[in-house]
């Protein structure tokens, strides 16, 4: 288990491979496009909080949000599978990439959402989901975007000082790499599969 909470070197990671994982772009629960690229008016934010599946169901069913896909991101390893990034070997996260209609919600109720839903000073885990794959992680891919992350960072640490929890936030935000997705069968799967493992489990702090 310290092993998996140590992040993998560039040099010892996994090689990965050229070819992407193949998925049905249709979002199993809107029918939207999860290939949608943002335009301006769409806009798009990689976040990571534990598990993915719990995650993007709780990123789907918010305002304003056009599409959802789980993938993988901040990592070395190319094309991961799933099982290669649980090996902690590619230094990759489990991520939702949320795409948003800007003229309907904010990049700030976004990340409110994201601040209160699971513990983001755990370091190398999620409750009981231990890795480097679970950490908490922003990528954003512009730098206003950037700055709006670490702005509501600062006013959450300020909450949780405020309610007397303990610790610093350890959420790494950045400016994207390259994400990949995960192949179909985690695509949605907690409206494919509704008594399927969900780990969120916010500090009970709310934004402020």
């Amino acid at each position: 288990m310290k092993d998996k909470q140590q992040l993998v070197s560039q040099e010892d990671a996994l090689v990965g491979r050229t070819q992407a994982q193949k998925v049905d772009p249709i979002h199993f629960v809107n029918q939207s496009d999860m290939t949608l690229a943002a335009d301006g008016v769409l806009k798009e934010i990689i976040i990571g909080m534990g598990c993915f599946w719990g995650a993007e169901r709780l990123m789907w069913q918010q305002p304003g949000v056009v599409t959802t896909s789980v993938g993988y991101c901040g990592g070395f390893t190319p094309n991961p599978t799933y099982d290669e990034v649980c090996t902690g070997r590619t230094g990759h996260v489990e991520v939702v990439r949320v795409v948003y209609d800007s003229t309907v919600t904010t990049l700030e109720d976004v990340l409110t959402v994201f601040w209160e839903n699971h513990d983001p000073t755990q370091g190398m885990r999620q409750g009981g989901d231990i890795g480097t794959q679970y950490r908490s992680v922003v990528y954003t891919h512009d730098q206003q975007d950037l700055e709006i992350a670490n702005q509501s960072k600062r006013a959450y640490q300020l909450a949780l000082q405020q309610a007397n929890k303990a610790g610093p936030i350890t959420t790494e935000i950045q400016c994207a790499a390259e994400y990949y997705f995960a192949d179909d069968y985690h695509q949605q799967y907690l409206a494919k599969n509704p008594n399927g493992y969900c780990g969120l489990g916010g500090t009970g702090v709310c934004f402020i």
